[in-house]
């Protein structure tokens, strides 16, 4: 074992003095080599330039070229279709939440006409006349002869016919309108006032001469202005009371 040993370290010494004179042999080499300008090459050839199109990312907008994929954020109106359809696919049992939420669309679609629908029609009944008709209606022709037209023409109106239609439809106040023209029309064919559409109930009360027949038209103008311009609910009990003073008045005359 010691032998071994004697061998071991000897060989070991060997190969570090064979490194050493190696090394300083490489050294001497490369120390005797010297160099000078002439030595030195220099490239003068050509180089050409190399340009970049600048729309070049333009060319690379497909999605094969997107690794980073954004996930969009869905608004309040999604979010909201979505809550309606898995409301109605539990309620319905929808097989998938693709049918329920097609079943969402088509019932979105369907409150978007109606309430196009409402809201044209409340269009078109802000433009009817003050009885509800439509204005191209088949009774819009009786009822748009309208209460300006009857005062112009008050002479040429059968006041009797219409108070029997408006009495028919249940048209209280409209009846106790036309009574007001009925007895204006009456007082102006016996001279007892001037007719005219610009003039008010005091215009005419001051007309009358007459001191009994001046209190009676005071107490139907009073019973008219109250019913025709009051906002309140007609009732059958004023109607029948204002309906007999008329009646009384008109035949008076």
């Amino acid at each position: 074992m010691r032998n071994k040993g004697l061998l071991l370290v000897f060989f070991f010494a060997c190969l570090q003095v064979l490194g050493q004179d190696t090394l300083v042999m490489e050294t001497e080499a490369f120390e005797k080599i010297k160099y000078t300008e002439s030595d030195i090459q220099v490239d003068t050839s050509l180089v050409e330039q190399r340009t970049f199109e600048t729309t070049f990312k333009e060319k690379y907008q497909d999605d094969d070229f997107i690794y980073e994929q954004k996930v969009s954020e869905t608004n309040w109106w999604e979010r909201f279709k979505e809550w309606l359809a898995d409301f109605f696919r539990r309620l319905f049992n929808f097989s998938n939440d693709t049918v329920s939420m097609q079943f969402v669309e088509i019932l979105i679609k369907a409150v978007a006409i109606l309430l196009l629908v409402f809201v044209i029609y409340l269009i078109v009944k802000s433009i009817m006349n003050g009885e509800g008709q439509w204005i191209f209606g088949k009774s819009s022709d009786k009822k748009v002869i309208n209460y300006e037209e009857i005062e112009k023409n008050i002479h040429l109106v059968d006041f009797e016919k219409l108070i029997k239609d408006t009495l028919k439809s249940g048209e209280m106040r409209l009846s106790i309108r036309y009574y007001y023209l009925w007895l204006l029309k009456k007082m102006a064919e016996k001279s007892l006032i001037e007719w005219d559409v610009e003039k008010t109930n005091t215009d005419y009360l001051y007309e009358i001469k007459n001191l009994e027949f001046r209190t009676q038209f005071e107490y139907v103008s009073y019973l008219y202005d109250y019913i025709w311009y009051g906002e309140f609910e007609l009732d059958e009990v004023t109607f029948q009371k204002a309906k007999a003073a008329f009646e009384k008045t008109i035949q008076s005359l």
